[in-house]
């Protein structure tokens, strides 16, 4: 392993030039936050989070503990940081939950907004059949804690399943037989009502790539993970989350929650109710880790403490390409700790697209 500096909040290597990585590159903003100078589109960057089996978060290690692999080679690290980056955080709310559980969702509002801090930039889309943005992206927390107050009057879906049988579903029967009806029973279908969740991360997917480069990039979905009816599939999404660099984390709830329906999906789609929880492949991907899946208020809170605690306490890995042919082609990552004796799990994304340069 070369020798690698580690590099203070806000400060990246200028590539291709005789600078060296430290201090001397950072640029003071207007609010005296350090941020990154500009740097070439092939510069990667990796958000790393160690836990041990425990699932308690490895802190101390070093770049000599890490090594880099793209598509099987190992990469000359120019870069490593544990200190936090500001965020830019696209909230994402589906507002077609169970009423009941949607109400739940409601009282959880002043915890979401507590879990950030003043330099992150948050902006909150809602979705169900359709998408929307509520709030463009803002430092101001009184901002997003308004229109949060405003989306405490939406209603869910109504609670249980459609009724397909019974006398509730066909009318009155006398002898077996509908009164005033024809001899045979209707067959009732129920309505499949659209679940855009691939729209919804694409769509904020879409307004995270256009924010700035020294800041790093979350989707936080809250959901119950179901998916039906959207225009962009899953791997169209992934792709752009995985071009920009967009971690996707997830807090599962509602139906989505549910043990026993986790085995269902594991089996089939429940009939005629949506397809499987796609978040665990949207967090796995992109190196979210697992969603967290809560019943209770309280566990949905304290599951936006750990989610913004775990983005924020990460190493970043850096280093340059070497140049390769197919440019545009996904490039598979692996990360590798080593020298320590326990088991440990690396949560980081997958691999990435490099960004198309500007011409």
């Amino acid at each position: 392993m070369p020798p690698v500096e580690t590099i203070p909040p806000g400060s990246m290597p200028e590539t291709g030039s005789q600078q060296r990585p430290g201090p001397r590159n950072q640029i003071p903003s207007e609010e005296g936050v350090y941020k990154l100078p500009p740097v070439s589109v092939n510069f990667v960057q990796i958000p790393v989070m160690v836990k041990d089996k425990q699932g308690r978060r490895v802190d101390g290690l070093l770049p000599k503990d890490f090594i880099v692999n793209e598509n099987g080679k190992p990469q000359k690290l120019t870069y490593f940081t544990s200190d936090p980056f500001e965020l830019s955080v696209a909230i994402v709310l589906d507002t077609g939950l169970q009423d009941v559980e949607l109400q739940k969702v409601n009282q959880t509002y002043s915890s979401l907004v507590g879990a950030l801090s003043p330099y992150d930039e948050v902006a909150l889309y809602t979705y169900s059949s359709t998408v929307s943005q509520a709030a463009d992206f803002t430092h101001r927390t009184e901002r997003l804690t308004a229109v949060l107050d405003q989306l405490k009057v939406v209603s869910g879906r109504d609670n249980g399943p459609p009724v397909l049988g019974g006398p509730i579903a066909s009318g009155p029967m006398v002898n077996g037989l509908p009164v005033g009806g024809p001899a045979v029973p209707p067959v009732n279908t129920p309505p499949r009502e659209a679940h855009v969740l691939n729209d919804a991360i694409l769509r904020a997917a879409l307004d995270l790539s256009r924010r700035d480069r020294t800041r790093r990039k979350v989707i936080l979905v809250i959901s119950d993970g179901q998916e039906r009816g959207s225009a962009a599939g899953y791997k169209e999404v992934l792709r752009l989350l995985q071009t920009y660099g967009i971690q996707v984390k997830a807090v599962v709830v509602g139906e989505g929650a549910l043990p026993v329906y986790k085995q269902v999906e594991k089996v089939h789609h429940i009939f005629l109710q949506g397809y499987s929880n796609i978040l665990p492949k949207y967090t796995s991907a992109t190196g979210g880790g697992e969603p967290y899946s809560e019943l209770t208020r309280n566990a949905i809170e304290d599951a936006y403490a750990a989610i913004t605690s775990d983005v924020r306490n990460v190493y970043t890995l850096g280093y340059t390409p070497q140049p390769i042919s197919g440019a545009s082609a996904y490039r598979n990552l692996e990360v590798i700790v080593v020298g320590h004796g326990t088991k440990l799990n690396i949560y980081t994304k997958a691999g990435y697209y490099p960004i198309p340069s500007a011409h």
